[in-house]
């Protein structure tokens, strides 16, 4: 009766040409099909994975959050129905829609439309990337992660973790609030950012190989004011990434290298370090918040942090020789981050 990754996303949108061009040119998505006023875009053998919605708004429509299947489907109806949240059984025509067996629909505390579901349709043609990229990391890790924004952020943790079962990974009170949790090996599935307001933040999608940020980030530099956030490697879940606006006026963050944790033994801490190893210049806070996060970075330059990078088997080749600097260190693994 638990959730288990990130299934697909639904957006809002102006202009189904913009996010087509977006998706495929600088993502690298391909397009699964395409109306008047919806675009629906593949990441990998699921026949879609996110669909946009040209009906003149922006931000998130919905989320779509996975179950193994029916009896699993019943039990998180059952639970948020005793917890006086009402809950809609997903007509045919919906899951028609949507592509999968059958569906529930209900709203989160501040009003996100929360879609759980199973028996996600498989395509019959392999998946061809809009531009040359390795593909993307999602398997039984879902489709990457989102964060949302709230106005309070304890108006909406309690529901997460204790109705929808999601568990807490680490959380920064500094220069943002922000709590993140998981549902499986994947370091994070959802973050809840404290901003004032309610919302989405960004959502995140993880490629393959570095190569393919890189490139990414040579394409979105192309267009003015694009990138939001510079490149930069996180602390918490060891992500290289970026990110950039996207046509439904929120973020997406393109990234590789993200951590895999054990969710059984998996403990919880607050990460006081701040949120980025380097970079990650984040051009969306205010003055002093940027001021703060970059003096945190460079603390941390100073102390002399470094943390491993997590590969996959066959995107790395081993160079010869050994680090003396990190066989001296030990720190790292001492604070959890190796």
């Amino acid at each position: 009766m638990t959730l288990q990754s990130l299934g697909y996303i639904g957006l809002r949108a102006k202009n189904i040409e913009d996010w087509q061009s977006y998706g495929t040119r600088l993502l690298g998505m391909q397009v699964a099909e395409r109306s008047a006023s919806t675009l629906a875009l593949r990441m990998d053998d699921r026949k879609q994975r996110l669909i946009v919605q040209a009906d003149g708004g922006e931000g998130a429509a919905f989320l779509g959050f996975e179950v193994a299947d029916a009896a699993a489907l019943e039990g998180i109806a059952a639970r948020l129905e005793a917890h006086g949240t009402g809950v809609a059984r997903g007509a045919r025509a919906l899951a028609d829609e949507r592509l999968v067996a059958d569906l529930i629909v209900f709203n989160d505390p501040v009003g996100n439309r929360i879609e759980v579901f199973h028996g996600p349709q498989i395509a019959s043609d392999a998946f061809k990337p809009g531009r040359s990229i390795s593909g993307f990391r999602t398997g039984p890790l879902g489709m990457g992660h989102v964060v949302i924004t709230a106005a309070r952020s304890d108006e909406l943790i309690p529901f997460y973790r204790d109705v929808l079962g999601f568990r807490l990974s680490d959380y920064f009170l500094r220069p943002v609030k922000i709590h993140f949790f998981h549902l499986n090996p994947r370091h994070h599935t959802l973050g809840i950012l404290e901003t004032g307001s309610n919302g989405i933040h960004h959502m995140m999608v993880e490629v393959n190989f570095l190569d393919d940020v890189g490139q990414g980030y040579d394409i979105a530099q192309m267009t003015p004011d694009l990138v939001r956030v510079t490149m930069g490697r996180h602390i918490n879940d060891h992500m290289t990434s970026f990110y950039c606006a996207n046509p439904s006026n929120f973020m997406v963050e393109y990234g590789w290298g993200g951590r895999s944790i054990e969710p059984d033994t998996w403990t919880p801490t607050q990460v006081v370090e701040g949120p980025s190893l380097w970079g990650h210049e984040r051009l969306w806070l205010p003055p002093d918040a940027r001021a703060e996060a970059r003096a945190m970075r460079l603390k941390l330059a100073d102390e002399g942090l470094r943390i491993p990078v997590d590969v996959m088997d066959g995107n790395y080749k081993l160079a010869p020789g050994t680090c003396v600097l990190w066989d001296t260190i030990g720190e790292a693994r001492k604070r959890g981050y190796a």
